[in-house]
């Protein structure tokens, strides 16, 4: 496989004319277009519903929330975190509508901000997205494995899920290096299979079972099994569901150079993703919670799967297995495309010459026009992140922690630079006019907010198993971040001061001779 940067010149081939708009809006942002424009309105919807998949954050972090506030926290933080994410997707989208690119946050906050501002967005938005990776296809796995239990009694252990998180990666990086059009086709999939996965458990969860919880129990019942006394405190840290499950519709910006008509289409699909996906998620919530047969077997259920215990209590083995097969596909349609929109990420980073090895990095197939190297170094990263899982219980709970504290920071920067430059912004065809500052700064007092709760310790008495090695992992990228500032400074930046670093590397790449 030819691994390079190709170059389109002007009348290589024949384009649609909001797509050669496209291309010229990204020359004007000093890119040179190296990657397949072959993803429409609702592929780029769909990336970021896919990411978000209720199927996934909700379902694996259901346990977690039996525990820390139990369902009144759940059903009503579902609804206030929604509502407060909606705010920061809307903001983000009319950034996103002025500068679609690749690099997405990173870049905006460089331009609006300067150079450390976009330096340090970049790599927080990285561990997000990596953190991200790891947390959605662990829980895959996790998955996988309480499938096996109920269907072959296969008793998962740390290191049979851990291979079994292996695998799953491997297969996300294999189907990411045929690009860009299959990573479309099958997000447009996923959108259905999520939709129909929901509706599909909801119904069964509501005709099926004799017995449902009362709605007073679903929507006041609070449970604290963290060993923490503060409720407050304890239905603050359980919002985490929630906000993780609302996290990665930055992908729709990651795919913009690769989306037709990106300036509007992008913004479109963050927002349309978030406020599906809140509908969904709720609906996804209640039907689970209404079904809980025996709160104390579901969490402390044999398959280690608290929704698998649900579905099997009220639905028996067969249907329970059957719904734990439209879940596990849901999840695997969430990391397919979140490691597409990580590779797109650090492609863009490397670009800028931003991560050691960028030259490797930000190399692209010249028959697919898909970053490759990105691709394999996301998947290998992510698998890093999860090893902690195999000698700590609660280091699950702490890579989805890493996941929010990364990436939602990195959502609030250009959104806060952008408030800050006032009418300097140059707006996109995508805004929100008169609402964009009481927006802004709502969505900016969120992402405060969310980001210390999630650095805090989730379970007392806190020691080195249960402690939230977030805050570790966050404290290491920042001070490695630092470090190699002074390394690449003199190289890294966006396209007006250096894209390629040197003027003899700009010069190749726009010839598409490396």
């Amino acid at each position: 496989m030819s691994l390079s940067a190709p170059s389109f010149k002007k009348g290589a081939r024949s384009q649609p004319p909001a797509q050669q708009d496209e291309e010229a809006r990204l020359r004007e942002l000093g890119y040179q277009p190296v990657l397949a424009r072959r993803m429409g309105g609702f592929g780029n919807f769909a990336i970021s519903f896919s990411v978000i998949s209720v199927l996934s954050g909700c379902m694996t972090l259901y346990g977690f929330g039996l525990g820390t506030g139990g369902p009144a926290v759940m059903m009503w933080g579902w609804v206030g975190v929604g509502l407060f994410v909606l705010t920061v997707g809307m903001a983000l989208a009319e950034v996103t509508s002025a500068y679609p690119t690749s690099g997405a946050l990173y870049y905006m906050a460089d331009r609006l901000g300067g150079r450390k501002w976009g330096w340090y967005t970049g790599w927080l938005n990285l561990l997000g997205l990596l953190g991200a990776i790891a947390g959605i296809d662990y829980g895959a796995a996790l998955f996988t494995g309480a499938f096996l239990n109920l269907r072959f009694g296969f008793e998962p252990t740390p290191g049979s899920t851990m291979l079994i998180f292996m695998c799953i990666l491997l297969l996300h990086a294999v189907l990411n290096l045929f690009g860009v059009r299959l990573v479309s086709v099958l997000n447009s999939i996923s959108v259905w299979w999520h939709l129909a996965g929901v509706a599909v458990i909801v119904g069964a969860l509501t005709i099926v079972p004799d017995h449902h919880q009362s709605t007073k129990f679903v929507f006041t019942e609070f449970v604290n099994d963290t060993g923490i006394d503060s409720p407050i405190y304890v239905a603050a840290i359980g919002l985490l569901l929630a906000q993780y499950t609302f996290c990665g519709y930055d992908a729709s910006a990651h795919l913009s150079e690769e989306t037709s008509n990106a300036s509007v289409a992008a913004s479109r699909g963050i927002v349309r993703a978030i406020w599906v996906s809140w509908l969904a998620g709720f609906a996804l919530l209640a039907g689970l919670t209404y079904a809980i047969q025996d709160y104390a077997g579901t969490v402390g259920s044999e398959t280690g799967v608290p929704p698998a215990q649900i579905l099997l209590d009220a639905l028996g083995s067969g249907g329970a297995t059957a719904l734990l097969l439209v879940v596990i596909v849901a999840q695997l349609f969430c990391g397919n495309a979140e490691v597409a929109a990580a590779s797109r990420m650090v492609f863009a980073f490397s670009r800028d010459n931003a991560l050691p090895g960028s030259k490797l990095w930000r190399r692209v197939s010249s028959r697919t026009q898909t970053p490759v190297p990105a691709v394999w170094l996301s998947v290998g990263v992510a698998c890093l992140l999860a090893v902690p899982s195999l000698y700590s219980a609660t280091a699950y709970g702490a890579v989805t922690a890493i996941n929010v504290i990364g990436i939602t920071p990195a959502y609030a920067i250009p959104i806060f630079l952008r408030l800050r430059a006032g009418d300097r912004f140059q707006k996109g065809p995508w805004h929100l006019g008169r609402w964009s500052k009481p927006i802004g700064w709502i969505a900016v007092s969120w992402v405060a907010i969310v980001t210390v709760l999630f650095l805090l310790p989730q379970k007392a008495p806190v020691n080195w198993e249960s402690m939230n090695y977030a805050v570790i992992a966050l404290a290491v990228v920042l001070i490695l971040a630092t470090a190699w500032w002074y390394v690449a400074r003199r190289t890294y930046g966006v396209p007006s001061q250096a894209a390629y670093g040197t003027k003899r590397e700009r010069e190749e790449i726009a010839e598409g001779i490396v």
